[in-house]
């Protein structure tokens, strides 16, 4: 690219050294011959400068050629260099790529070690959780089993229950004939001592021989024997009425003996809400059975509260009451409330003493109203398998409309009361019998009215010798 400029050079300096000899000629010869001279010179001045400004533009488009290469020259060197670069990079990538593919097949090589360990070990798992399931499914089967034989053996406690149940209304019914028996034996023939009679005890089938709930069919569909006491009781009154459940029968009048030995009596005076004797243990377990016996006079024309136990959930628990809106003579016995049964104790209106026990027991709900030994109310289905809560608050001559509080005048009871005991089972008709002829108190009483820790108002305690000779 250099070698034009030179030539260029060159005959600019031949061109220059010719014009320089020509000035000196002109100047060397005539005057004359100057003019056409100068007039070359101005001619050949003017083409030297329009030469001039050519080589001129020719310089400079060769001074832009020879920059251009110049810089094309230079960016191809950077052009290598970073050819060269890059080349070290790619090499220095494929090494370690290289490393890094070596990484990747060692890890490979690991994990499908680690793969091969992983199923072995899911297939111990599978073969223990097939094992496992297996163990389960026959201990659900042995559950099954399990829950079978418990239902068969609950259906063979109700039929129990049910049995059990029948028994007691059998021996109930057997006591009350005989209590029966032994008055009008007592009426028929004064002055002699009756015969004592023990109810003869059913003996259960073995299950051996006869299946439980056989037997509750059985007794369930035949009749009740008739029982020889009370034919004979019959006999002797002229007729013969058939027992049934819930009736009053029309007792002659007879001399109530002396009753003694029946521990301390509670006079309540007036209708004072002050007037209340709180027991202080109260119930220390639940019951799911009871029997509340006393000797009972009242003072006025109804009988108002005779017990009442309230616990925080309900104030009704147990409750024996009678109000103005009732029959005279009539009470509400009350077992979580609003579940009641309304019993007759008319007798009690006389203002005499008489013997009142009332039995309950969760089994079918059966309960029992004995009135002076008698039976005068009994029925079933009444709070069956319920249980009365421990814990409450158990008062005597009020009824509670909160714990231990909440009186009524108009609800009170106004008499008195004696020889009162709770037993948390139900008592047979033998020991109603005792109780109600000042006998020993039968066993297991959880309160009596020596537990009495509160007497309040004008409420009174007297210890009378006999029932006669208390005010």
């Amino acid at each position: 690219m250099g070698c034009p400029g030179r030539k260029i050079l060159s005959f600019f300096l031949i061109f220059v050294l010719i014009y320089l000899h020509g000035v000196s000629l002109q100047e060397a010869g005539p005057t004359g011959q100057r003019k056409p001279f100068f007039e070359r010179l101005r001619r050949l001045e003017e083409q030297f400068r329009r030469f001039q400004e050519a080589t001129l533009t020719h310089l400079q488009a060769i001074a832009s050629n020879y920059n251009l290469s110049y810089n094309i020259d230079a960016r191809f060197q950077n052009l290598a260099q970073e050819s060269q670069a890059l080349a070290l990079e790619v090499n220095q990538s494929q090494a370690a790529v290289q490393r890094d593919l070596g990484h990747l097949k060692t890890w490979m090589r690991k994990t499908q070690r680690r793969s091969r360990k992983m199923d072995s070990r899911l297939l111990a798992l599978g073969y223990a959780l097939r094992e496992r399931s297996q163990q389960h499914t026959q201990e659900r089967k042995e559950q099954e089993a399990q829950r079978e034989a418990l239902s068969g053996l609950a259906l063979d406690m109700r039929a129990l229950q049910d049995t059990l149940a029948h028994l007691t209304h059998v021996v109930q019914s057997q006591g009350t004939r005989l209590a029966a028996l032994e008055e009008w034996l007592q009426v028929a023939c004064p002055g002699t001592t009756a015969p004592v009679w023990a109810p003869a005890q059913p003996r259960l089938p073995s299950p051996s021989s006869l299946k439980l709930q056989g037997v509750r069919q059985a007794l369930g569909a035949s009749p009740e024997p008739r029982d020889p006491a009370q034919d004979f009781a019959g006999h002797l009154r002229g007729t013969q009425e058939p027992p049934g459940t819930g009736s009053q029968w029309a007792w002659p009048p007879e001399t109530q003996a002396e009753i003694c030995n029946v521990g301390p009596a509670l006079i309540f005076p007036n209708t004072s809400t002050e007037n209340v004797v709180f027991l202080h243990r109260g119930f220390l377990s639940g019951l799911r059975a009871l029997s509340v016996c006393s000797w009972v006079r009242t003072a006025s024309g109804h009988l108002g509260t005779l017990l009442s136990y309230a616990t925080e959930e309900n104030d009704n628990k147990l409750v024996l009451h009678g109000r103005d809106s009732l029959a005279p003579g009539s009470i509400h016995f009350v077992i979580g409330d609003p579940a009641f049964r309304e019993l007759p104790l008319q007798p009690l209106l006389d203002g005499q003493w008489h013997h009142v026990c009332v039995i309950w027991t969760s089994t079918l709900g059966r309960y029992w109203l004995h009135v002076d030994r008698r039976l005068v109310a009994t029925g079933s289905h009444f709070r069956e398998g319920y249980e009365i809560p421990p814990g409450g608050s158990l008062v005597l001559g009020q009824e509670q409309d909160s714990m231990g509080g909440g009186f009524d005048g108009s609800e009170a009871f106004v008499g008195s009361v004696a020889g009162l005991a709770i037993w948390d089972r139900a008592l047979v008709p033998r020991e109603v019998s005792h109780l109600a002829t000042g006998k020993k108190l039968p066993p297991g009483a959880i309160l009596t009215l020596a537990d009495a820790a509160l007497i309040g108002g004008f409420v009174r305690r007297v210890n009378c010798t006999c029932l006669e000779l208390c005010p």
